[in-house]
C-alpha cells in the first residue's frame, strides 16, 4: 500500500485505504492510504514548522535555485517512471506522458532561474527617506491538483511556490494519486528540508475540504472544476487568504472562410481530441464561418472518423481512454442529453467496442452539430473527446456566439488575415488566444482565465509572484527626530 508524506514520515494514516483504477483495462493501478483530518492537521503543522526553521527561512535564493535544479535533474532521471505511473493512473498516451515529464523538469529549471534573478524595485522618494519594495513567501500553501495531467499540473504549482520560498501541502486527485507521492520522494532526495513538501492522499470532499479550511494554511492553489473552485473561493474569502483558481473552459476554436483548411482541420483535431479532450483549454466549440461550413464540416468529420481509438501504449493511437469509468459514464450522459435536445452526431456518439476497448474507459471521438447556441451542450464543459460544431455569419455574429458562455479560458483563431485575427483576439474574452495554432503552453508565459475560468495566473514571473506578498520598506535619512507634535507656523 502506498503511504503519504508528512514531514519526513511516510504514513499509513487513519483513514480507509482506496484504490486507483487503471482506465485502460479496469485493473488496480495502486492501493493507497488515505489521510484523515488529523493527518491533514499534522501536515500543515509540519509545513509551518519547516517554513520557520532557519534552514529554509534564511536560505539564499541561489541555494534555493540549486535545490530546484536538483529536483529537475531527478525528474529527468525518473522520467520514464513518472510517465508509466501517469499512464496507468489516467490512461493518457505514453508518448504524451513522456513529453510531460520533460516539461515538468523544464518547469523547475525555469523557476530556479526566476527565483534568483527576479528583482524588487526602488521607489522614488517624496521625502527624506529611502524606500523599496520586496517580496516574501506567503507561507503555507495548500496545492490541490487535478487528474488530467498530474505530471505537469502538479509541477506547475510546486515549482513556483517552492521558488518563492513557501512550504506546501499537496493533495493530488484521488483518481491520479501516485505522481504527487513520487514528487514527495524526489523532493526529499533533492535535499529540501523535511516538511517543505508534504503530500496527503484522499478525496476532495474530506481531505481537500479539511486542507482548504485549515487555519494554518495561508494560501490555496487549485486546478479543477468551476463548482469546486467556487466552494474554495468562498472559504478563502471568509478566511481572507489569497487563492489561485484555474477552472473550467468551453473554448471556441474559430475558422474564418479565408483560413488554410488543412491546417485548421488539424488544429481542430488536436484542440479537442488530444488527451481525449480532457483539458481545460480544449477547443470544445468549433465555430465555422458559413461560407465554408459544409465543406469544412465534411473534411473535419472524415478526419475525425479516421482517428484511432486504442491503447495508450500503441504509437498509432490518437484517442486513448478517458481517466476513469465514472468519467466515461459522465461524458456519455452529456452526449445523450445533447442528442435529446436536438444536436446531431456527425460522428461518434456511441461507445467503441472490440478487444481492449471492451475492457477500458474508451469514448469515441464525437462531433455534435448544434444549431441552437442556447442548448446546454453549447455551454457546459464536457471534458472529453466531444466537440460542438456551430456556424457563424460574420465577425459580429462570431463575437456574440464566442462570448456567450460563462467561461473565458482560451480561444483559437484560424485566418489568413492578421488584422482580422487581431480584432478577434481583442474582442473575445479569453486568457489565452492562439492564432493559426492551438494548445501551446510555455512555462514563461502567464496562464489563466477570464470570468468563471478562474482567478490569478500560473507560469511566467507573475506565476511566482502569486505565491508572494509585497512589502514596502522606508529608511529614514534625516538626522533629527520626527517633528511631533506639529507646531503652528506662528508658534513661539
Amino acid at each position: 500500500m502506498e503511504k503519504f508524506l508528512v514531514g519526513d514520515e511516510w504514513r499509513s494514516g487513519n483513514g480507509e485505504s482506496f484504490e486507483s483504477i487503471n482506465p485502460i483495462d479496469g485493473s488496480v493501478a495502486a492501493t493507497l492510504a488515505q489521510a484523515s483530518e488529523s493527518d491533514v492537521d499534522d501536515a500543515v503543522r509540519a509545513a509551518r514548522q519547516a517554513l520557520e526553521t532557519p534552514a529554509w527561512r534564511d536560505m539564499k535564493v541561489h541555494e534555493r535555485g540549486k535545490l530546484l535544479h536538483r529536483f529537475a535533474d531527478l525528474i529527468d532521471q525518473n522520467a520514464e517512471t513518472l510517465a508509466q505511473i501517469q499512464t496507468r493512473d489516467n490512461g493518457k498516451t505514453i508518448s504524451e506522458s513522456r513529453f510531460q515529464s520533460k516539461s515538468a523538469a523544464d518547469m523547475f529549471r525555469y523557476f530556479a532561474a526566476v527565483c534568483e534573478t527576479t528583482e524588487s524595485s526602488v521607489i522614488p522618494s517624496r521625502g527624506n527617506y529611502f524606500c523599496f519594495s520586496s517580496f516574501e513567501p506567503v507561507g503555507v500553501v495548500a496545492a490541490i491538483a487535478p487528474w488530467n495531467s498530474p505530471i505537469t499540473l502538479e509541477a506547475q504549482k510546486l515549482a513556483p511556490a517552492l521558488a518563492a520560498g513557501n512550504a506546501i501541502v499537496l493533495k493530488s486527485s484521488e483518481v491520479t494519486p501516485c505522481i504527487g507521492l513520487q514528487y514527495g520522494r524526489l523532493a526529499m532526495e533533492a535535499g529540501f528540508p523535511p516538511g517543505i513538501l508534504n503530500v496527503v492522499t484522499g478525496f476532495g470532499a474530506s481531505v481537500g475540504r479539511a486542507l482548504v479550511a485549515h487555519p494554518g494554511v495561508d494560501m490555496v492553489t487549485f486546478t479543477g472544476g468551476t463548482k469546486s473552485g467556487r466552494e474554495i473561493a468562498k472559504v478563502a474569502g471568509e478566511r481572507l487568504i489569497p487563492c489561485i483558481l484555474e477552472l473550467g473552459g468551453k473554448s471556441p476554436n474559430i475558422v474564418f472562410d479565408d483560413a488554410d483548411i488543412e491546417q485548421a482541420v488539424t488544429g481542430m483535431l488536436f484542440g479537442i481530441f488530444s488527451n481525449a479532450g480532457q483539458s481545460c483549454i480544449a477547443g470544445s466549440r468549433i465555430l465555422i464561418q458559413e461560407g465554408i461550413y459544409d465543406a469544412f464540416v465534411a473534411r473535419l468529420t472524415s478526419a475525425t472518423r479516421a482517428l484511432k481509438v486504442g491503447s495508450p501504449y500503441d504509437a498509432d493511437t490518437a484517442v486513448a481512454p478517458v481517466s476513469s469509468f465514472h468519467h466515461r459514464d459522465h461524458i456519455e450522459h452529456f452526449v445523450e442529453r445533447a442528442l435529446s435536445q436536438g444536436a446531431v452526431a456527425l460522428c461518434g456518439g456511441s461507445r467503441p467496442s472490440g478487444g481492449i476497448l471492451d475492457k477500458g474507459a474508451y469514448v469515441q471521438p464525437t462531433l455534435l452539430e448544434v444549431t441552437d447556441e442556447r442548448s446546454s451542450v453549447a455551454h457546459e464543459e464536457i471534458f472529453g473527446p466531444v466537440a460542438c460544431v456551430m456556424k457563424f455569419q460574420d465577425e459580429e455574429d462570431l463575437y456574440r456566439i464566442a462570448n456567450n458562455t460563462a467561461y473565458g479560458l482560451a480561444c483559437g483563431i484560424w485566418t489568413a488575415d492578421y488584422k482580422k485575427a487581431f480584432r478577434a483576439a481583442r474582442r473575445i474574452k479569453a486568457g489565452t488566444v492562439w492564432v493559426n495554432t492551438y494548445k501551446i503552453a510555455e512555462v514563461n508565459v502567464p496562464f489563466g482565465g477570464f470570468k468563471q475560468s478562474g482567478l490569478g495566473r500560473e507560469c511566467g514571473i507573475e506565476g511566482m509572484r502569486e505565491y508572494m506578498l509585497e512589502k514596502s520598506t522606508y529608511l529614514n535619512l534625516a538626522d533629527g527626530p520626527i517633528p511631533w507634535p506639529p507646531r503652528a507656523a506662528n508658534a513661539v
